[in-house]
């Protein structure tokens, strides 16, 4: 505890205090900004003048994140912060990215403060582990909101088919969707018919919503109604079963949800207790995890090196989950 609380490890501990300010200050300078007044929309579509674009250091960051979009991993990233509904832009999530690499960095430093080398490699795996904290936030909301919008959907088909034998037509009926369906099937489908309202055929606009909630249900409902489009039918009829057909797939899905969660719950314990149980003996007690950074370590000792453990781990992991990944 003595050796925890060094005068050496002070300027390490006011480094990580400066990192998570500047993170707090920086998220919310970017937050702070974004305003939905009508000047600033129009502002957007027709453009500043010189004075406003030279004193509005918020126009220099559009203007790079238009230019960061139109490559392909900034497309990827857009299309994900849209699966995931964070109010982000592409260049915002860089930035946050590349804050929590700093932080990570520094994490690791702490915890390997026993030796350089130690600093080193665990500052690295700790830039490069928290570098990916975003990417995990983001794939986590994503399939919850996926998940949240299929277990929606039977219900959803139900009721418009419903709708359709009303007399209603599909624009009209995918309205009703968006204002009488909860979320997020109701502002998924709230932005299919801004896009039909703003000139994009209804066919685009559902292959759009589509590559924002990746679902086999949602593409047999596309695939359904692209079909009757085009050739004709009694599309309420049709809208029945396949709404019979996908909460009979959600039924059956929860049950093995149910039946694989032992699984689930062993591959994280088996994954994290090393991890977690070595990043807490570091803090404690720096020198007893000092040799396994050791370079002169005999051969026999190899097989304790954290690239070769790390490696175990993450082969362990995704054979497990293999394993419980049962599709229907």
């Amino acid at each position: 505890m003595d050796r925890m609380l060094s005068p050496e490890l002070l300027p390490i501990l006011l480094a990580l205090g400066g990192l998570l300010l500047l993170i707090v200050w920086l998220v919310w300078q970017l937050r702070g900004q974004r305003s939905e007044a009508v000047s600033s929309r129009l502002t957007e579509l027709v453009g500043p003048s010189g004075a406003q674009a030279e004193a509005n250091p918020r126009q220099a960051l559009e203007r790079l994140d238009r230019v960061v979009v139109q490559s392909k991993r900034g497309g990827n990233i857009q299309r994900d912060l849209a699966r995931a509904d964070v109010k982000l832009t592409v260049t915002e999530y860089i930035i946050i990215k590349f804050l929590c690499a700093l932080v990570g960095a520094g994490f690791g430093v702490f915890v390997g403060r026993a030796s350089m080398a130690a600093m080193f490699a665990s500052g690295l795996a700790g830039a490069v582990v928290f570098s990916f904290l975003p990417n995990l936030y983001l794939s986590i909301q994503a399939r919850r909101r996926v998940k949240a919008f299929n277990n929606q959907l039977g219900d959803t088909i139900t009721m418009m088919a419903n709708a359709l034998r009303g007399g209603y037509s599909f624009l009209q009926t995918l309205d009703m969707v968006s204002r009488e369906a909860p979320a997020p099937m109701s502002s998924e489908f709230r932005r299919v018919v801004q896009e039909v309202g703003l000139g994009r055929s209804t066919e685009d606009a559902l292959q759009n919503l589509l590559r924002r909630m990746p679902s086999d249900d949602l593409e047999l409902l596309i695939t359904a109604v692209s079909i009757q489009m085009e050739v004709g039918g009694n599309l309420a009829q049709i809208l029945d079963t396949i709404g019979h057909t996908i909460r009979e797939r959600v039924r059956i899905k929860g049950e093995i949800q149910t039946l694989t969660a032992q699984g689930r719950i062993s591959a994280w314990v088996i994954t994290g207790l090393p991890v977690g149980l070595a990043i807490f003996i570091s803090m404690v007690n720096p020198d007893y995890m000092a040799p396994i950074f050791t370079l002169g370590m005999p051969p026999e000792a190899w097989c304790c090196l954290p690239v070769t453990a790390g490696v175990m781990i993450v082969i362990g992991y995704f054979a497990i989950m293999k394993i419980i990944d049962i599709d229907v």
